[in-house]
Formats: structure tokens, C-alpha cells, sequence
């Protein structure tokens, strides 16, 4: 397969469905791993997680999320070594939400690069990524890194949450098994 090159790297296809408001009300389930899958977050022992300083760090953060972004919950989640599982619930009242959504509609004056998205998925999981991060360079962990994408699933009103809320839930029980495994990453 020969991709597409800007700047000199290869452009990936984004994973993101194409006609998808992703900072529309929804249920998402997110995955984000580590660069290289290297065990930042800590280790498993007998199917428990237990959380190195950053973890810690990852886990506060990714409970903080609320407190940053209006009509966003947290649901399910769990702080694995290399990566995080977890469910992001935009929620704002139907009025808001039509009111946020055709505020995104491009004007004369839109930025030229398309409206911003300040409530999307993107900005919230880039926000996290970044305080984790900055948290890291600030106290010592100059080696941490983050995969450049995150992977997300659109829960849909058919079972599914129940089998993602499990699937993090039984997460650490399966980690001796998946944690070679990195399709078994992304259910």
C-alpha cells in the first residue's frame, strides 16, 4: 500500500467516521496508548493494576475531565500499563447542544481552516494527552511519550455498553494474556 506523503511522512487515514460531529452528545469509548507501548502506568500482579507516579498522574487526570469540559461525564475506565481504556459521555441539553452545534457552521468570517471545535472528543482527549504530559516534563519523566492517535468507538443503543463496561472493567484479570497481544487493544 503506498499512502499519501505531506511534509515527507506518510499521512494515515484518519479512523474517524467522515460525516461524524464528534463533539455532538454520544457515548465513547477510548483507547490510548503509550509510544511503543512502553509500561509507563505500572504493572499488572495477579490481575490488579498496580499505578507507578505518572499512572497515578493518568488516573487523576482522566477524572478531572469534567472539570474542564461542560456536559462531559466519565463513565467506565481503567489506567492499564501502556494505555488507558475509557468511556467519555458528551452530554449538553438539547438546546445547548443545537446551539453549540450550528455555532460550528463555517461564516464569512470562520477560521480558514474550518470552525473550532473547542467541546469535541479531539480537543477533550488532546487536553488530556497534554496535562499528562506537561505533568510529566514538569517532574522528571522526560521519556514519557504518548502514540500520536487515540482510537474511539461510538457506543450505540444496543448492548454494547454493558460489553465495553465489562471489557474495562475485566481488563486487568486479562492482562497476562492480551498484553502481547496489540490487537486485543481495541475491542
Amino acid at each position: 500500500m503506498n499512502l499519501p506523503k505531506f511534509k515527507g511522512k506518510h499521512q494515515v487515514e484518519s479512523t474517524r467516521l467522515p460525516n461524524r460531529n464528534y463533539a455532538a452528545n454520544g457515548w465513547y469509548f477510548i483507547t490510548i496508548c503509550t509510544r511503543d507501548r512502553t509500561h509507563f502506568f505500572g504493572d499488572v500482579i495477579a490481575g490488579e493494576v498496580h499505578l507507578s507516579a505518572i499512572g497515578e498522574i493518568a488516573k487523576q487526570f482522566w477524572a478531572d475531565i469534567p472539570n474542564h469540559f461542560d456536559y462531559t461525564y466519565i463513565d467506565a475506565y481503567v489506567i492499564m500499563p501502556n494505555h488507558v481504556h475509557g468511556i467519555v459521555v458528551i452530554d449538553r441539553p438539547t438546546d445547548v447542544e443545537t446551539r453549540y452545534i450550528a455555532s460550528l457552521q463555517p461564516t464569512d468570517e470562520s477560521n480558514k481552516f474550518g470552525p473550532l471545535k473547542s467541546d469535541s472528543l479531539q480537543s477533550i482527549i488532546h487536553s488530556y494527552k497534554s496535562a499528562v504530559t506537561r505533568w510529566c516534563r514538569k517532574n522528571g519523566h522526560d521519556h514519557f511519550g504518548w502514540q500520536s492517535r487515540f482510537y474511539d468507538h461510538i457506543i450505540r443503543a444496543d448492548g454494547s455498553l454493558d460489553r465495553i463496561r465489562e471489557y474495562i472493567i475485566n481488563n486487568p484479570a486479562k492482562w497476562e494474556e492480551e498484553k502481547d497481544n496489540l490487537a486485543n487493544l481495541w475491542i
